[in-house]
């Protein structure tokens, strides 16, 4: 099982160490799971897998963390991945990266999403609404939509697609 919270802690060293996180996974398996969460261009944009990763993260972006926390958590292909409002934090730009890298990501195994921006969780096999500690809907994205409820408001709210 492996998490990927809202606001990862990565700490300084290079890059594949930041990945690796002490592990002792290859470099061909922390490049692997770099390409998962696509993050590969921005790594060998700063020099490659031995680049550093300074204090504090202070030489990247969110989305540069989220993609690593992301590479991170997939480098030892675990089963289960729980990804706790992995884009929260970001622009929409950002997000359309990191959201290309966690679909990557999920293929494969299970994943549970919590998540308040409803684009993390459109192409999911089953979502559940909860609201006030009780679950109010559930079903696909499309058939969320067509019940006209809770998660259909939320959408128009976010400005998603509904129609």
């Amino acid at each position: 099982m492996a998490l990927v919270p809202q606001d990862a802690l990565l700490f300084s060293g290079t890059i594949a160490e930041t990945i690796d996180f002490g592990r002792g996974h290859s470099p061909a398996a922390i490049r692997r799971a770099a390409q998962l969460a696509n993050a590969e261009a921005f790594i060998l944009a700063m020099g490659g897998y031995g680049a550093r990763v300074e204090e504090r993260t202070a030489n990247l972006s969110g989305g540069q963390r989220q993609r690593l926390a992301i590479a991170r958590a997939v480098v030892g292909n675990p089963a289960v991945l729980l990804l706790d409002e992995a884009t929260s934090a970001l622009d929409a730009e950002t997000e359309a990266a990191v959201q290309q890298g966690l679909r990557r990501a999920m293929a494969g195994r299970t994943v549970l999403v919590i998540a308040h921006r409803l684009a993390t969780v459109q192409g999911v096999d089953h979502i559940l609404v909860l609201e006030r500690g009780g679950i109010v809907e559930q079903g696909t994205h499309q058939q969320l939509l067509n019940q006209a409820g809770r998660y259909e408001e939320l959408c128009r709210q976010q400005l998603i697609h509904t129609g």
